[in-house]
């Protein structure tokens, strides 16, 4: 059975496995399936664009089950998604979406992980001590917590924001500060961390912050800093993707020149490459040799901006761009790229997107 995505969000099921290439759960949003003409009328440009839609929680564990919050995709195609009691949460009144419910700590939560295979596994954690902006999958069957923000004790030393958990024993291993102001963060396949911070951090007197980027060792010690070797200064952080051995970090510029930049580090050689981004500040990005897909999101609304770009020379240059309906409104932090695939969550619906 292929379920075909209607650009409204409705389902339509068909036995036919061609119907979508690949087949599968592979899902279309397609003009086909519903008015084009009209659609173009209104201004509802529709897409042709695959997207897969790899997992929604049931309606009853939705209404009644712990909320799926921070989210990240691991190194071999897994879904990891920290679920918490509503006992633990409370609701921001001026943040919308997934993203405005916020924990008491220390907290109690389950991660349920999504393996490639379809098979779901969970995870209980306890006593959590950070409000988490983050999560990461880290080697040796262990969990990355981190909150975007810390600030200074009165030592003088910046407060730990990031957390260490085993998933085999749920014990706390460590806890260490990894800046201050993060929208982006990412781990690669060997347990680096890699982040991008925004200006309160950058601004805020924190080392590593201030040079816009940062890698990370899986104890928190700080592993690699840009050096000098970005085009321009960094004011925000975007998104990132990991690609092989690789890391990208997405971020706009503060000068007067402006701009976003997509920014590749090969760790095992220390290069550092930097390109002016095809889209302005895009919520996610995936890439696989010389080609990208990136989304920018119209926020809080059940719809984004795909766009499908070519490394030509010295340039990423467009091939194609639309904008597609998705099943649940998109907010902050809903992208992250995976060796090719771009992650998207839609509401509390996942999809995947293949450059």
């Amino acid at each position: 059975m292929v379920e075909l995505l209607t650009c409204d969000g409705g389902i339509i099921e068909s036995d036919d496995a061609r119907a979508v290439p690949g087949g599968g759960l592979n899902t279309l949003l397609s003009s086909d399936l519903r008015s084009g003409a009209a659609a173009e009328s209104r201004g509802d440009v529709v897409s042709a664009i695959d997207v897969e839609r790899v997992w929604k929680p049931s309606l009853s564990e939705r209404w009644a089950g712990p909320r799926p919050l921070w989210w990240t995709a691991g190194p071999t195609g897994e879904l990891a998604v920290l679920l918490v009691d509503r006992q633990w949460l409370r609701r921001s009144r001026y943040i919308k979406g997934w993203a405005g419910w916020g924990p008491h700590v220390p907290f109690d939560a389950v991660l349920l992980m999504r393996q490639a295979d379809g098979s779901l596994q969970r995870r209980r954690i306890r006593d959590i001590p950070v409000r988490p902006s983050h999560i990461a999958l880290l080697p040796k069957s262990r969990l990355l917590i981190a909150c975007g923000r810390s600030s200074k004790e009165e030592s003088g030393a910046w407060r730990p924001n990031a957390v260490v958990f085993s998933l085999e024993s749920g014990d706390q291993e460590s806890t260490f500060c990894i800046g201050d102001d993060i929208p982006a963060l990412v781990a690669d396949g060997g347990g680096s961390i890699w982040t991008a911070y925004g200006d309160e951090g950058i601004y805020g007197g924190h080392p590593e912050s201030a040079a816009g980027l940062a890698g990370w060792s899986a104890e928190g010690q700080a592993v690699w800093a840009p050096g000098g070797r970005l085009p321009d200064a960094p004011l925000e952080g975007c998104t990132a993707a990991t690609e092989g051995d690789r890391v990208w970090l997405i971020w706009y510029s503060g000068s007067s020149r402006g701009g976003t930049y997509l920014t590749r580090i090969t760790p095992s050689t220390g290069e550092v490459a930097s390109w002016p981004s095809p889209v302005c500040d895009p919520d996610g990005f995936a890439v696989r040799d010389r080609r990208a897909v990136l989304t920018k999101r119209a926020h809080n609304r059940r719809a984004t901006e795909v766009v499908r770009a070519e490394l030509d020379g010295d340039t990423w240059s467009v091939t194609e761009r639309r904008k597609i309906r998705v099943p649940g409104r998109v907010v902050m932090r809903c992208g992250q790229g995976r060796d090719g695939l771009l992650w998207l969550r839609a509401g509390d619906t996942w999809l995947r997107i293949e450059a």
